[in-house]
């Protein structure tokens, strides 16, 4: 009985310090500005800004219509109101092209940069992705199996903030099915079911592991049969998580954690043809998309619209979580690899997209174009760093001009 007294003692004791050895937990995330000068932003003298304007061009095109006094972000004050970056979007218009004296003189006065950071923490993930391109058809053939599916009918985005406003920001994404709401089925479920007529194919392609990678970057350009091509982009998810595939690939053993790269994913799967499909439905999170109406009077598209409703801008556009920043935004990005301590981005980029993967106050996808390079430099860019937001002056004083 000693005996089983001792061994209780010990477990208890145990029991104590594990307890008190263990992990607190991470606090919730929060977005926490703290103003800083140019001076302080890496890199800023070495960009060529004045190839971010453009960009800064289209979001202003958005913010023109909204109502002069309605706040840019209900919880960054800072941020200032759509009025206040109306000013600065009619200087920018005003600004001779590929200018890069107007253009920096334009940034540094009348902007304030403020440094971004997770509570305390100021670095964060830098990633890019790219506009994929793809071979398809707008019919099903042998040639063309792999369905691109459009925004099914039966797919219910829920706002929670209209049952509880304590949970502002929330939605949810499921179905109804025999009265009851239920999650959206995952992508393994879509994959060996089909969604029959809830969800027309818009297209289909011919290489399974090209629409998983269309999946993932959100947007692309499907070259037909016929010679035309279709751009497609983001419609919508079916609101299940998303679970990276290169850290399965991790977990199992078959690359190591340097080795993770897209084009490592890519040789993987094309090299294991009879487990790829099972590996890419480990990934839960399945999108919609839609086709983009080609621009009229002749005007070429030179990229996918984003999250902020315009069109991306290739090196000049960038991903983010809109729950903490604003779409829109001039956002310094300062990051480097730290597995090749030469291989660094820092340059002027504008907040207009979102994407799944993309979470946490610091977290930056950096959109980099369409095509084979675009695919490479997306693909191999996984950096960490700071970035800082540019916002406009509130007030009239240009004192601090250069700082």
């Amino acid at each position: 009985m000693a005996r089983y007294r001792a061994t209780f003692a010990l477990c208890a004791l145990l029991i104590v310090v594990l307890a008190g050895c263990a992990t607190p937990p991470r606090p919730a995330d929060k977005l926490a500005l703290t103003p800083v000068t140019f001076a302080d932003l890496p890199g800023w003298s070495d960009d060529r800004v004045a190839q971010a304007i453009p960009a800064l061009l289209r979001s202003c095109v958005v913010v023109a219509k909204r109502p002069a006094d309605t706040a840019i972000s209900a919880s960054i004050p800072e941020a200032g109101r759509a009025k206040d970056w109306q000013t600065v979007c009619a200087e920018a218009a005003r600004l001779p092209a590929n200018d890069e004296a107007s253009a920096r003189a334009f940034f540094m006065q009348r902007f304030r940069p403020y440094r971004a950071a997770n509570n305390s923490e100021p670095k964060g993930l830098f990633t890019g992705y790219y506009e994929i391109e793809l071979n398809g058809s707008r019919t099903k053939s042998a040639r063309f199996p792999v369905p691109i599916y459009g925004l099914p009918k039966d797919l219910v985005t829920a706002d929670l903030s209209e049952f509880d406003s304590s949970l502002s920001g929330k939605t949810i994404i499921g179905r109804v099915v025999g009265g009851k709401f239920h999650p959206y089925p995952d992508r393994a479920a879509i994959e060996a079911e089909g969604l029959g007529a809830n969800a027309p194919a818009i297209a289909w392609v011919d290489d399974a592991v090209d629409a998983f990678f269309l999946h993932i970057q959100g947007s692309g350009v499907i070259k037909m049969a016929n010679g035309e091509s279709m751009r497609v982009g983001y419609a919508a998810k079916n609101g299940q998580p998303y679970r990276a595939v290169g850290r399965v690939l991790v977990d199992r053993g078959a690359l190591s954690k340097d080795d993770v790269s897209m084009q490592s994913i890519r040789a993987w799967l094309a090299a294991n043809p009879r487990e790829a499909q099972a590996v890419m439905a480990t990934n839960p999170s399945y999108v919609f998309f839609r086709e983009l109406p080609k621009p009229q009077g002749g005007v070429v598209r030179d990229g996918p619209d984003g999250a902020q409703g315009v069109t991306l801008t290739a090196g000049r556009s960038l991903a983010v979580d809109r729950r903490f920043v604003p779409l829109g935004i001039p956002i310094w990005v300062a990051s480097q690899n730290p597995d090749s301590p030469g291989t660094r981005t820092q340059r002027l980029v504008i907040a207009q997209d979102t994407g799944g993967a993309i979470t946490g106050p610091v977290r930056g996808d950096v959109f980099w174009g369409t095509g084979h390079d675009a695919a490479e430099r997306a693909g191999r860019m996984r950096e960490f760093g700071n970035y800082y937001f540019l916002l406009p002056r509130l007030d009239a004083s240009l004192a601090e001009v250069g700082r």
